[in-house]
């Protein structure tokens, strides 16, 4: 089927741009004459067809050929060379198969063929293959600063001078495009094109008529995991190529130069990670190993094939699979796994795009050239960070672009729901390096800047590292108790009144219980809460001893030896954490499409699970701190995310946070606006927590009093509120190097101090 549905795309092209001699739509009008209305010959011409376009013109007078065939041209390059069997049709089948054929093929973009991949592959590949096909205006944010924008500066920067436009097209001639997932091919059809207009600028400067191109399309190479994209791939190339010459040379010379196809293979299929690059395109212009069973028919071994370019740069692009760790089969594990093993332990926490990274990092040790994928925003936030990008440095490379985190998009029916960045590297240690910032209304902002991070901010390399307590004056966040009951200390309000409690005794071990659901959504739940001192009272109620019972029984089964011992104490949860007076909340798990982070104040006898982070009794001015604008990008960025949810950590997000000295004026200000806060919320009482921070339907007094407290923090921080979110984390970063280099220069005092005596050990 991925052959015939080739097949079937080359000739809807061939016949719409007189690649067919006569008049357009030769090849659909002849099916739609010589068919049958209902379908049932539909499969027999369409083979005379394909067999009439392998057969050359000095050998079809032995063939016994109907007329109506042989007006078909010889198309060669193993395009139709197999006698595959064509599936049958039904009436309705050749239905569509006629209006696909009167649709205009003739300028066909390149879209189409990732849509249609994107669309006929099932949800479950998809998800399988972290599988998001990347539309025009996307590709050109990653080939404009990789090469193209270059290109076109030195073209402008040339003029008329004859030897600088000469030496431009000897360039061009030399270069390679390289997308090691290269899908349907859209990245490597685009730089051809674009690369072939930026040589018609070279030839009009030069007063010249073109007779062809420079510009080899061997030296535009790929590697793609699925046979059928591979075939669409190298056949949106070939077509690339027609609609070039057409373009710049014209149609006669376009069809001259065009048939019959030439057997050449650029594409590689196969497992990218687990293919050695090098081979597959040779910074020495020698040798790429391909399957056998390829659409085009190529030879196993092409290293005989001379692709001129010795010495030319490479560039690496594309949009490969992202596939975070948690959702990685057991194969993608061991391709990341035979890739970082030797490098880190750390690895397992890296997405599936990061071995893309590192294997161009690997590359361009051993050849000219820069690299430029389009990733999850994830690998250059939180944990991945520290793991990742040390590893891709210590081989040399530096970011020279990126565009920090924009919504996808492209023309798919099934499009991907994610936040992507563009990261851009090569190992030249100096020069502008380009940040694209994406703003709110999907407009770019360009800056030439001295150096970028891999948070993608602008300012030195820098890691968060996780510390295990907070600077000093700030109260410590702890996570949440975490039940570990198998259901038995939870309760719902039908099951209370089943135990037939006293009312004094379910005041006393009766709580409203919250985890980040029941915060945010307002659900009432409740768990039994029994200190030591009611435990012999429990014990004695029928129902309440079945349900420590049930817990003390779940405890013992488990594997876990802290579970086990647990199960003394089957009245307590894992952690008992309690305040005295209040305790503010924040949702270990949030959205992104929520502007602020879901916390609040919970009274002190409310019950906080592990889906939650507290301060326990903590002053009010430190949820002002957390509800902050300031926080919310601080956390995107250093935390880890789960799919496009942010993950609140205590000891990565609050403990790390820079903020300045605070008066007591600041904390008295501060208060005050958690307080705003807090009343505006309970204006709209009954509406919940996702009621009132709903993007799109936020209350005017909430959204106003966030704001005034935004306003309040960013005055302490600069004296002003912040421009935009680049600038809150440019300067968050800043902050947190003096932050720990302060803390580490007071560590390396303290351990530079004269030491006394050594003391005995003690036995504990």
């Amino acid at each position: 089927m991925n052959h015939f549905m080739a097949r079937l795309i080359f000739c809807f092209f061939a016949e719409d741009t007189n690649i067919f001699p006569g008049d357009r739509g030769l090849f659909t009008s002849t099916i739609e004459q010589f068919t049958e209305s209902d379908g049932s010959n539909t499969h027999q011409v369409l083979e005379t067809l394909f067999r009439v376009m392998d057969i050359h013109p000095d050998k079809r007078d032995h063939e016994h050929l109907p007329g109506w065939a042989v007006r078909f041209p010889y198309v060669n390059g193993g395009l139709f060379c197999d006698s595959a069997e064509t599936p049958r049709f039904t009436r309705i089948a050749r239905s569509y198969l006629l209006q696909a054929g009167s649709l205009d093929w003739q300028h066909i973009n390149p879209d189409i063929f990732g849509s249609m991949i994107q669309a006929v592959a099932d949800e479950g590949e998809r998800g399988a293959l972290g599988m998001h096909y990347t539309s025009v205006p996307n590709i050109l944010k990653v080939l404009n600063p990789l090469l193209l924008d270059d290109l076109r500066a030195q073209l402008a920067a040339a003029g008329t001078n004859t030897r600088a436009l000469r030496k431009l097209k000897d360039r061009l001639r030399r270069i390679r495009v390289f997308d090691p997932a290269c899908g349907s091919g859209n990245f490597l059809v685009i730089a051809y094109k674009q690369m072939r207009e930026i040589e018609a600028g070279i030839d009009h400067a030069l007063g010249e008529t073109p007779k062809g191109s420079v510009i080899p399309l061997s030296n535009f190479r790929g590697i793609e995991i699925r046979d059928f994209a591979v075939e669409i791939a190298r056949l949106a190339l070939v077509i690339a190529e027609y609609q070039s010459n057409v373009l710049y040379l014209g149609q006669e010379q376009a069809n001259i130069v065009f048939l019959p196809l030439a057997q050449k293979n650029w594409i590689t299929c196969g497992n990218a990670l687990r293919l050695n690059w090098l081979r597959v395109c040779s910074p020495e212009g020698t040798g790429v190993k391909l399957v056998e069973d390829d659409l085009f028919q190529t030879p196993l071994e092409q290293a005989a094939m001379d692709f001129e370019n010795e010495g030319g740069e490479t560039y690496l692009c594309g949009n490969p699979p992202y596939k975070g760790a948690t959702w990685q089969n057991e194969s993608q594990k061991a391709d990341l796994s035979d890739l970082f093993d030797e490098r880190t332990g750390k690895w397992r926490s890296l997405d599936y795009v990061s071995g893309w990274f590192m294997k161009a990092a690997d590359y361009l040790a051993a050849s000219q050239g820069a690299a430029a994928f389009v990733s999850t925003n994830s690998i250059c936030q939180g944990q991945q960070v520290p793991i990742l990008w040390p590893l891709i440095k210590k081989r040399g490379a530096q970011i020279r672009f990126a565009n920090t985190s924009f919504k996808w998009s492209n023309l798919a029916s099934h499009k991907a729901g994610v936040t992507v960045v563009i990261v851009g590297i090569d190992r030249r240690s100096s020069g502008v390096r380009r940040l694209f910032d994406s703003e709110g209304d999907e407009s770019v902002v360009e800056r030439n800047v001295t150096s970028i991070n891999s948070y993608l901010l602008s300012g030195p390399e820098i890691f968060i590292e996780q510390s295990i307590s907070p600077p000093p004056g700030r109260p410590t966040m702890v996570r949440g108790n975490m039940p570990y009951d198998g259901g038995y200390l939870l309760l719902r309000r039908s099951e209370i009144e089943g135990l037939q409690l006293r009312a004094d005794v379910e005041k006393r071990i009766v709580r409203r219980i919250f985890g980040s659901s029941e915060f945010v959504k307002s659900l009432h739940k409740y768990c039994l809460w029994i200190e030591d001192s009611d435990i012999g009272e429990c014990l004695r109620a029928p129902e309440l001893r079945s349900r420590l019972l049930g817990v003390a029984n779940m405890r013992y089964a488990s594997p876990d030896k802290s579970a086990r011992q647990m199960a003394a104490y089957p009245h307590r949860m894992r952690e008992t954490n309690t305040a005295k007076r209040q305790t503010i909340v924040v949702s270990a798990i949030s959205s992104e499409n929520r502007d602020v982070l879901p916390c609040g104040l919970l009274d002190p006898v409310s019950v906080v699970t592990n889906k939650m982070f507290a301060l326990y009794d903590a002053p009010l001015w430190n949820m002002a701190l957390i509800a902050s604008r300031l926080h919310w990008v601080w956390i995107g960025t250093v935390c880890v995310r789960m799919r496009t949810d942010f993950s609140y950590s205590n000891t990565l997000g609050w403990n790390t946070f820079p903020v300045p000295d605070l008066t007591e004026q600041d904390k008295a200000d501060l208060t005050h606006c958690a307080e705003d806060i807090l009343l505006a919320r309970e204006a709209h009482f009954p509406a919940t927590i996702a009621d009132l921070y709903d993007p799109e339907a936020m209350p005017d007094n909430l959204r106003a009093a966030h704001d005034r407290n935004d306003e309040t923090l960013e005055r302490i921080y600069i004296g002003r509120r912040f421009k935009n979110d680049t600038e809150r984390l440019e300067t968050l970063f800043a902050m947190y190097a003096k932050m720990t280099e302060s803390a580490g220069a007071a560590t390396k005092g303290a351990d530079s101090k004269p030491r006394g005596r050594k003391k005995k050990e003690v036995q504990p």
